[in-house]
């Protein structure tokens, strides 16, 4: 019975293929922002994100929020820090998502998640949402890589964790309150989430440093970490160490 728990599912969720209505896109946003506030996101990213900034005692930051669907989370943060001055964007490839999010009055880049148009520490926190367990784990390791290389503090990962009591208590509450297509496609992104372990073992193959992976409530990990030091830093480190040994001896610093 568990044993469809021991691997993840790498079976495509409707909402990735583009098999659904209008009016079942439409009502899958509303029925996310219900999920947002009962089933943990919100949650989620109070304990990450919204800590970090509070932790830091910045009043000036910049947050990043890829695959930010309508902005619903960016709207949230943008509450919780109405006092300080915080640059919010979101990334996202749907052209109705994003111009939800600039109605929104926050600021969107329509583009690919594993091809971010930022340069290297363009924002000081980056986060994703849900969005981690829609790619195969090679590209889950090109998003971590690439929220990494334009975080210039840490990257926050909020996601499901596949555990069997989730999926079937998912199955059980979704069938009262959800459309068939939120139903389906949330129930197979539980198959199709990472173990804390399987979490881990990612962050290492995208070169982050001090990784934690924390559980938030009703199902959620949390996934932290960072680049110990810019790309361009690294290479920087590389030619002038390339420089000092083609040096005579008395000459190197």
């Amino acid at each position: 019975m568990f044993d469809r728990f021991k691997q993840r599912s790498y079976e495509p969720e409707r909402l990735d293929t583009g098999d659904y209505t209008s009016v079942e896109y439409e009502r899958w946003h509303r029925e996310m922002w219900f999920i947002h506030r009962i089933f943990g996101e919100m949650r989620a990213l109070k304990r990450s994100v919204f800590k970090a900034v509070e932790k830091s005692g910045k009043q000036s930051v910049s947050i990043l929020d890829v695959g930010a669907g309508a902005g619903e989370l960016l709207c949230e943060l943008k509450k919780w820090t109405s006092e300080k001055d915080i640059f919010l964007a979101g990334a996202e490839i749907n052209s109705f998502a994003a111009a939800a999010i600039r109605d929104a009055k926050i600021n969107a880049v329509q583009c690919d998640a594993l091809r971010l148009p930022f340069a290297d520490n363009s924002f000081e926190y980056v986060f994703c949402s849900l969005f981690l367990h829609h790619l195969d784990d090679n590209q889950a390791v090109d998003l971590l890589r690439e929220m990494g290389r334009v975080a210039a503090c840490r990257i926050f990962v909020i996601d499901l964790n596949r555990h069997p009591t989730a999926y079937y208590l998912y199955k059980f509450l979704a069938a009262i309150f959800l459309q068939r297509f939120t139903r389906e496609d949330g129930a197979l992104s539980i198959l199709r989430s990472f173990t804390p372990e399987e979490m881990l073992d990612l962050a290492e193959k995208a070169g982050l440093n001090d990784v934690t992976v924390t559980h938030s409530k009703v199902n959620r990990l949390i996934l932290s970490g960072r680049v110990s030091a810019p790309i361009k830093t690294i290479e920087a480190n590389i030619r002038r160490q390339n420089r000092i040994a083609q040096m005579p001896y008395m000459q190197r610093p």
